[in-house]
């Protein structure tokens, strides 16, 4: 969230001498490069890797030429980044927001894509035992007997929906191991083939064990080639349940204000308090100095200014990715914006995906713990992502508009004699929406509203 953003930059600015506050000297005209412009085409997809600090094996092979890596993002350091700038980088750190404390648990995440999936009520009973069996690191916890026999299942039918799941944001849950795990974040990277592969499957022990010639040797490939495929390694996330335990409540922020200025609903992402951020010219200088001091100490610089670096493109591209999220789910819920929540529309992840050439689990971590300030009042992005009933017209409607029609309908309801789940399934059906008593049940207690034999109040005798 935008709270989280602002504190993180604020400890940054504490802890790295060489991250600065204030717009770059060279680019003063560029004052506004964290609020990016609507990208003139959609950039390509920038995978958000995750890079395991425990694995220090793996970490500790092979060094970036850092001349090299200062030549090639000195200009990126102080001007807006674009997305090939942004995903050049295989060696950067993962992306901020991976560091930060969630407010919602795994599981809840999970069931909020499983929900959104186009799925059977089958398969939707066969994930929620899936997601509910899973280790305090994100693994299967059950074995695939133990999921037919619960479900009642086939083995093809448990192991579909667990390869469904285990492509959910995060990317490798429900891996049954740790060589599962990685196997699967390659193949989302479209790297199934690839040496990184190749070890993983067959090898990771002697990565484990630093027996890297061997290794070299038996894959008949160069030292330089293992570092570069241990590179990747480094970069997947062998606990997929990391930053997702609970948190302490906290005020809610809007991360994003769509207000209507004439006929146009324009879009502004809420950086106030978030420092403008600039790499110290002084250190840049200082860490690509040879002999200008001593070796650790150049390190160190060098240290300082990769990891100031690697802030400011992050925000960056967490803010152009934000914005073009933002941008297309309105895109879709414009009615919304116009009327309220009774005209909301189905939509899911992959539609939004899809509009802006995005992975949906990209749009997934885009949409995570942000919120939207809009003229009908502040919601969490997630909130626009509806399953949806089809109408007598062949139109579809979105469930969170179903449930706004069952409040209104209950609110106005004679207290003394209160409609019943059958009667008001009935009402709905005179607007064209066909929904069966129990869907009208589980709306209603979702939304907390009692049953009319709860609701019903007595008359009152004189």
């Amino acid at each position: 969230s935008r709270v989280e953003l602002e504190e993180m930059v604020l400890k940054e600015l504490e802890e790295n001498p060489a991250l600065e506050e204030g717009a770059s000297e060279e680019t003063t005209e560029n004052a506004e490069q964290l609020r990016p412009e609507v990208p003139a085409g959609p950039p390509e997809e920038v995978p958000e890797l995750v890079v395991n600090r425990e694995v220090s094996t793996v970490e500790k092979i092979g060094t970036l030429d850092w001349q090299e890596y200062l030549d090639t993002h000195a200009n990126a350091i102080h001007g807006p980044l674009s997305a090939e700038a942004i995903s050049d980088d295989s060696d950067s750190p993962p992306s901020w927001e991976n560091s930060l404390t969630k407010k919602t648990t795994l599981e809840d995440h999970l069931v909020w894509q499983l929900r959104l999936s186009k799925i059977t009520e089958k398969e939707s009973s066969i994930g929620l035992y899936i997601i509910q069996n899973l280790d305090e690191n994100g693994y299967l916890g059950v074995s695939l007997e133990e999921i037919c026999s619960a479900t009642g299942s086939m083995p093809e039918e448990a192991e579909a929906v667990l390869k469904r799941i285990q492509f959910f944001d995060p990317v490798g849950v429900a891996a049954r191991d740790l060589r599962e795990c990685l196997l699967i974040q390659l193949e989302n990277l479209q790297l199934s083939g690839s040496l990184a592969a190749r070890i993983v499957a067959d090898h990771l022990t002697f990565l484990e064990s630093k027996r890297y010639e061997k290794l070299a040797k038996d894959l008949n490939v160069s030292i330089d080639e293992i570092a570069q495929a241990a590179h990747v390694i480094a970069s997947l996330e062998p606990k997929p349940s990391r930053g997702y335990e609970q948190d302490e409540v906290r005020t809610v922020l809007p991360d994003v204000f769509v207000e209507k200025v004439g006929d146009e609903y324009l879009i502004y992402l809420n950086d106030d308090g978030v420092p403008r951020l600039r790499v110290s010219s002084l250190y840049r200088r200082m860490a690509g100095q040879e002999g200008a001091a001593e070796e650790q100490a150049r390190q160190y610089l060098q240290e300082k200014v990769r990891a100031a670096t690697w802030l400011i493109k992050s925000i960056q591209q967490r803010q152009q990715t934000l914005f073009r999220v933002t941008q297309s789910i309105f895109k879709f819920q414009q009615e919304f914006l116009e009327h309220g929540v009774s005209h909301l529309k189905p939509m899911v992840l992959r539609d939004v995906a899809e509009d802006i050439h995005m992975h949906e689990s990209t749009v997934s971590r885009a949409t995570a713990n942000k919120y939207v300030h809009t003229p009908q009042g502040l919601f969490e992005l997630k909130f626009f992502f509806q399953s949806g009933l089809k109408t007598g017209n062949g139109e579809d409607v979105a469930s969170e508009s179903v449930k706004d029609k069952i409040r209104t309908i209950i609110a106005a309801e004679d207290p003394r004699k209160p409609y019943s789940d059958q009667h008001i399934a009935s009402m709905l059906s005179t607007d064209s929406i066909t929904i069966a008593r129990r869907t009208v049940a589980k709306y209603r207690e979702a939304m907390g509203i009692l049953p009319s034999s709860k609701r019903r109040q007595p008359l009152l005798r004189r």
